[in-house]
């Protein structure tokens, strides 16, 4: 692992360190930055996103804590003693750090297998749809007439649009979340 304090930082961004930064921090597991000010926390994210090119997660419990996770594609903010700035700033909330484990683990891989199916069923609701305007076409003449009215297409919308997704969003779950926490490697399957 590799730790870092503000000042060393400082250095390394007034001194234009940031590539042997970047490849040593590459040969660690894991990279710390400690004692360092919200403008070093905002700048180290940037760095590794610019760089990198990979997804970022910020996750803080204070006010200066905001910037980095301004600057993060993903923002957690833990709610705590420090005040609500950072979960504010967030894009998700929780009350304390153990929660992140079953935050990334179980609610990481269900949204990610339930958007992937409702999706797939958008493109099948789409296809489905067009592919009847299409051969009305041939009946009709191609003369540009409207197979349905505007109210039936609304509610056709309303129906397959609004409630597959509330109903897999409450009810589809492929695999328990002791399951999931107990093999962490299964969050890598949708990847």
């Amino acid at each position: 692992g590799l730790v870092m304090d503000g000042r060393t930082l400082s250095t390394i961004f007034q001194g234009g360190l940031e590539e042997k930064l970047l490849a040593l921090a590459r040969h660690c597991r894991s990279v710390l930055c400690c004692r360092a000010t919200p403008l070093h926390k905002s700048m180290v994210v940037k760095l590794v996103r610019r760089q990198l090119r990979v997804m970022t997660l910020s996750i803080g419990d204070g006010a200066n804590d905001v910037s980095m996770i301004q600057a993060a594609d993903v923002g957690i903010g833990i709610s705590g003693q420090e005040g609500m700035q950072a979960v504010m700033a967030s894009d998700f909330a929780i009350s304390r750090f153990k929660h992140l484990k079953k935050l990334l683990l179980v609610h990481g891989h269900w949204c990610y297998t339930r958007l992937a199916k409702m999706v797939i069923y958008f493109f099948y609701k789409n296809v489905c749809y067009v592919n009847l305007l299409f051969w009305y076409q041939f009946f009709c003449g191609f003369s540009g007439s409207s197979m349905v009215d505007y109210w039936q297409m609304i509610f056709f919308n309303l129906f397959f649009t609004s409630v597959p997704p509330l109903l897999f969003g409450v009810l589809d779950k492929d695999v328990s979340a002791e399951t999931l926490l107990r093999l962490p490697e299964l969050y890598k399957n949708g990847q």
